[in-house]
């Protein structure tokens, strides 16, 4: 009997480890830009969990309705079963004998990120959540980015793009995108969605380039080259009198930001049809390509009426991310 339960033991240990003792992980659950928040109950309807919810919830801008940066929901410890151990982003709070920051990767399930933040008291807590807002904020969703990106990949068009050949640059695009014009100096690309009353909504990707004139007008010009191409490319209905331009009403943001280890500027806002009712979100990345006297852009835009539409710029923002300049 001792011998049999030997050979069982041993049977799990060789199923459970591969080489070099690392264990084989599950595949990790949970939807984008949500954490799984471990915390005690008196801790999450308390301050510790007001803090959380303010840093997480904070709006993201450009979206017509307000939605958060990331969703979050909490379980206690004594309930973080297995299968919550399996969520892909997880923050785990708790009281201790000092006060510690910490990010680990792949610790029950793979891909996986978990944040602890650890300290004396709920003012010690709060004080790290609040120094360190913007870095776990980035972190969980440059996470989500790489989990895309990762699905994208496997899915990739496979179709050749002649104004990402003309241009030298190359993008991860998924299948589920179809060419709406590529002429070799402006691509655009369109998934149509099944959301929204109508269900005619899409998601769109936008590829050209513009000369680059003065670095210091890179982030100022940014509006009136996209009206500009939206006036020249995306027309409405009446291609003389409509055409996409960004919302009058509503000012866009603009971000410092890096793509593939280059200067760039993310812009984040609302677009709409010129005499028309047509409108939605925009995410607009222009890139100094500085060797080829360039600015390269890569933007995206939705339409999808009446629904919420985070999820959708999301994963456009994965796609532009992805930007590889040859």
């Amino acid at each position: 009997m001792k011998k049999i339960f030997s050979v069982f033991v041993l049977s799990i240990l060789l199923v459970s480890c591969v080489g070099n003792d690392k264990m084989i992980l599950k595949e990790s659950i949970g939807r984008i830009n949500k954490v799984m928040v471990v915390a005690k109950i008196s801790d999450w309807t308390g301050d510790v969990g007001q803090e959380v919810r303010n840093s997480f919830g904070e709006l993201m801008v450009g979206l017509p309705q307000a939605e958060p940066i990331l969703s979050v929901s909490q379980v206690a410890p004594n309930g973080f079963s297995s299968m919550m151990k399996a969520s892909r982003n997880i923050l785990v709070i708790s009281e201790g004998d000092k006060s510690n920051f910490s990010v680990k990767t792949n610790v029950y399930a793979k891909p996986q990120t978990i944040i602890y933040v650890q300290g004396k008291d709920d003012n010690e807590i709060i004080e790290i959540l609040q120094n360190r807002k913007e870095e776990i904020r980035k972190t969980f969703l440059d996470s989500d980015i790489a989990f895309t990106q990762g699905i994208f990949k496997k899915d990739a068009s496979k179709q050749k793009y002649k104004t990402l050949e003309q241009l030298g640059i190359s993008l991860t695009i998924p299948n589920k995108f179809n060419t709406v014009d590529d002429t070799g100096d402006f691509l655009w690309l369109r998934n149509h969605l099944t959301s929204g009353i109508a269900k005619t909504g899409s998601n769109n990707i936008l590829v050209y380039s513009v000369p680059l004139e003065d670095k210091t007008m890179v982030a100022d010009s940014i509006v009136a080259v996209r009206n500009a191409i939206g006036k020249k490319y995306i027309p409405g209905s009446d291609p003389e009198t409509m055409y996409m331009i960004t919302e009058e009403a509503y000012t866009p943001f603009t971000f410092d930001a890096t793509i593939d280890g280059k200067k760039a500027y993310e812009t984040r806002g609302k677009w709409e049809v010129k005499n028309d009712f047509m409108a939605g979100p925009f995410l607009n990345y222009t890139v100094l390509d500085e060797a080829n006297n360039r600015l390269i852009v890569v933007e995206g835009f939705t339409y999808a009426p009446s629904v919420n539409k985070r999820a959708f710029v999301f994963e456009l923002e994965a796609i532009a991310k992805s930007l590889k300049i040859k």
